[in-house]
């Protein structure tokens, strides 16, 4: 059975994101794999190393301990690894299948450092599945009741318009259609393409409204009328091209994953998005 992977350093951050997973596991039917990137060796002596991996399998088993018997299909097990935290989670979530990968932060410390920075983008771009983030505040036993799914006039825009299907599925969710206009030339173009998001939204039987926003910076207007009508989470594409994104993750996605204070799943536009089949 395939399983959720949860990257944990033993932060407030990470358990929130574990008691999310347990919830999301709970509702696509599979397993969670917690997991621990061991630091490079060279950053530590020997025996800080093997103290600190000891350490790590204590907690990493009292962490399953305590949340298998809420786990209702699969079990939940830990896995420790080695290497760059991005390409270390990036290569056991391609050898394992993992459906989703879900990340938490704390703040302004703990986890905040391999998260929100540079290795934000990095697990996003890495990941061969899409990846949840989420912040320490948010409140995973509110009922996901809204889920913000912006839509511009560009190939890849519509491509995260079924994985939102599918997670407003799993969740008994409403999907907000927010068509962003740069350019006014585009507006008709807009309209079909938000048009037929509200079509597919309509054949698989979810729940939506359509707003449309002129904007001139995408992450101030996905973030405030997520704000202002109290959403969830937030759906989006990295938008980048995969040679590209080697690099970098580019500004838009960037900043929603960085600022927003509430759940955001990152989708390449390529994801054939495994959370779809399970639904």
């Amino acid at each position: 059975m395939k399983s959720i992977i949860v990257g944990t350093d033993f932060s407030e951050g990470s358990y929130v994101a574990l008691e999310l997973a347990v919830d999301v596991a709970n509702r696509m039917a599979c397993g969670i794999t917690v997991v621990w990137v061991k630091r490079e060796k060279k950053l530590f002596s020997n025996d800080q190393l093997e103290l600190m991996t000891n350490l790590a399998k204590d907690k990493l088993q009292a962490l399953c301990d305590k949340h298998r018997p809420a786990l209702k299909h699969g079990t939940i097990e830990w896995k420790i690894i080695q290497g760059r935290v991005s390409s270390a989670i990036a290569e056991l979530a391609k050898k394992d299948l993992a459906p989703l990968i879900i990340i938490g932060t704390n703040g302004a410390s703990g986890y905040e450092k391999y998260v929100i920075g540079s290795q934000a983008s990095r697990i996003v771009q890495d990941a061969p599945c899409p990846v949840l983030t989420m912040r320490q505040g948010y409140d995973f036993h509110k009922k996901l009741e809204r889920i913000v799914v912006p839509i511009r006039v560009n190939a890849n825009s519509r491509q995260k318009v079924p994985p939102a299907a599918a997670m407003a599925r799993i969740f008994g969710s409403k999907v907000c259609l927010l068509g962003l206009l740069d350019l006014k030339e585009e507006e008709s173009a807009l309209r079909t393409y938000v048009g037929q998001s509200a079509d597919f939204m309509e054949k698989e039987g979810v729940p939506y409204d359509i707003e449309l926003q002129s904007y001139s910076n995408y992450c101030d207007t996905v973030l405030d009328f997520a704000n202002n009508i109290k959403a969830d989470m937030i759906i989006i594409n990295t938008e980048q091209d995969r040679v590209i994104s080697q690099l970098f993750l580019g500004t838009n996605a960037q900043q929603v994953v960085h600022r927003s204070q509430i759940p955001v799943l990152c989708i390449h536009p390529e994801d054939y998005i495994n959370v779809a089949s399970k639904v």
